[in-house]
Parts: C-alpha cells; structure tokens; sequence
C-alpha cells in the first residue's frame, strides 16, 4: 500500500508518495495551507497542485493511505471537516487528518518501534502536542489566547511592542526594546513604528521580524527582553509538562521534542531555562531539537497507519536526512 504524506504549514506544503517498504518514489512543494483565510475548498485546492505533481512523479494515479499534518486542524471538528474534504478528491480511500504538530512529533520521536513522547512547536505560535504507541494522544486546542495560549514568534512580537510602546510614553518601565524595535525598520521612535504600522506602510505580517530584535535585546542584558523569554520557557514547559502527565510519562524517560523556528534557533536563555525547568519537574525527560523535517513524520505517520515494517520507517529516515 501507498502512503500520500502531507505536510501542509501556513507557508509551504511537502508532499511525499511512500512506499509501503518506505522507499519515497515522489515528492512535491506546494503553497501555504491557510482554510480560515480562503476556505477549505480553496485551501485543498492547494494541496492539490502539490499532491497532483508528487503523485505523477511516482508514476501512480492514487496512493492507499492519506497521511496530512495540516496547520489550522485545531480542533477535532476541523480535523473531521478536512478529512472529509481530502476524502472528497479521491486521493486514496483512507484518509488521516491531524495538527501539523504531531508531524513535528513524530518526525522527532527516533523510536519507530514504540513512538512516545511530546513535542511543543513554537513559530509563528505555539502548540504542543503528545503521543503513545497504542494511538493515545494529548493535545491542546491552540487557537490564541481565547484557548490560553501565550507566546510564539507572533506573540513575543506583539508583546515586545506593547513593552516598548509603553516605555516610549511613560505607562511602562524603560526597556532598550524602545529604540531596538523601530530601528529595525530604519525608525527612530516607537510612535513612528505604530503609526506605519497602523496606517500599514510596514505590513502587519513584517510584525514576525520583530521577534529576533527581542531576543538580541534579551542577549544584552535588557530586563523587559529577558522576562519575555523566560516566561516563553516557562510556557513551553508548561505545556509539555502538563502533556506528559495526560499520557503518564511525566516520570519515563522520553523525550520532549522542541520544533519551530523559534525554539530551532536555540537562544542560550531559552534553552537553558527549558531545560532547567525541566528538570525540575520531568527528572526523566530529555529535550531534544527536532531538525528533521516534517513531512518525514507525516509519512512516518502513513507507515504506521499500514502496520509497515520497522525497516520500511529507517528507510524513509534515510531519504530525508539524505
């Protein structure tokens, strides 16, 4: 049987056709995955330019199995919605919808034989996500602050401005994000870098950029900087922790899986205090940057869906790492 993986962020889409033995006959690169923006219809339409060219690069019309990893499936009924839509263009009669997440996870997770642990993504957002060998999983809903959630790229920056606007106008303590923030953009004020901001001479979606300026701030010594990324550490932590505890690892020895560009740029404060905080409360867990990529894990996903053989899942590892 034929395994379609998919991996479909808000950026880019990966596509693989895997082979039940885990040799990967196709590969493609498609379009940001975006369905709240454009609509499911819309959105599949993407995947489906990429999905059309992997499948012809193989030499197949259709696969078996449908393994997506889809950003935006936050919820079960989202998860449902899309399976549906992806079943609808008959692609392969089982199909597989989760978070793309948990292709961060399991790409991450090197004990093919018997996945478990968790992992927390932390790019644009940040999401966290848990799984076990017999199918459980732990999962948070991950759709801003009204689910809870803190952080990410997107959210450091919109903090670091709120800090600094404040800082500007006298409401806040002084922090050097002040000027650091608008010369990033060749400003010399933080009333200059609201007003392009508001009036968008700097788009909105530039905002991401800030996020790198924060941290260099925090390397500085800047106190305002450095408690935004402790508290980042303390929510990825948090998460993962508390994941750990739904599955009953929080006192095994797996791993804790770190993903996104944020945490893959291994800030030493960041790094360090994630790490010590998890220590302190998961003795046994062992931090680990996921540096594969994950459309592996989608396809990781698919093999496992098929009951296909461990040699098949090395086998795939050994295409994405070539």
């Amino acid at each position: 049987m034929t395994v379609l993986a998919i991996d479909a962020g808000n950026s880019k889409t990966d596509v693989a056709v895997v082979t039940a033995d885990g040799r990967v006959v196709g590969t493609a690169r498609g379009g940001g995955f975006q369905p709240p923006r454009v609509g499911v219809e819309a959105a599949v339409d993407v995947l489906a330019d990429a999905v059309g060219r992997a499948l012809a690069q193989a030499g197949v019309g259709t696969a078996g199995h449908v393994s997506a990893c889809l950003a935006n499936a936050d919820l079960p009924v989202e998860e449902r919605e899309l399976a549906a839509a992806l079943r609808a263009r008959g692609w392969a009669p089982a199909v597989d919808v989760r978070n793309d997440t948990f292709a961060v996870l399991r790409a991450g997770l090197l004990e093919d034989a018997e996945p478990r642990g968790v992992a927390v993504v932390c790019g644009a957002g940040v999401n966290c996500a848990g799984m076990l060998p017999d199918g459980r999983t732990a999962r948070f809903p991950a759709i801003g602050k009204i689910s809870g959630d803190w952080g990410g790229g997107g959210g450091l920056a919109e903090e670091a401005l709120w800090y600094a606007a404040r800082a500007e106008d006298g409401r806040g303590e002084a922090t050097a994000l002040m000027r650091a923030l608008p010369a990033h953009f060749g400003l010399d004020s933080m009333y200059a870098l609201i007003e392009a901001l508001h009036l968008g001479r700097i788009p909105m979606d530039r905002r991401h950029e800030l996020t790198p300026v924060l941290f260099a701030t925090a390397a500085d010594g800047d106190p305002v900087a450095r408690a935004l990324v402790d508290r980042m550490a303390d929510e990825v932590v948090a998460m993962s922790t508390v994941a750990l505890r739904r599955l009953e690892l929080l006192d095994d020895e797996v791993p804790v899986l770190l993903g996104g560009s944020v945490l893959a740029a291994r800030h030493p404060q960041l790094d360090e205090r994630v790490a010590r905080l998890l220590r302190d409360r998961a003795p046994k867990a062992t931090p680990r940057v996921v540096t594969e990529r994950p459309v592996l894990g989608a396809a990781l996903l698919g093999l496992d869906a098929i009951g296909a053989p461990p040699d098949a899942h090395a086998r795939a590892r050994r295409h994405f790492a070539g």
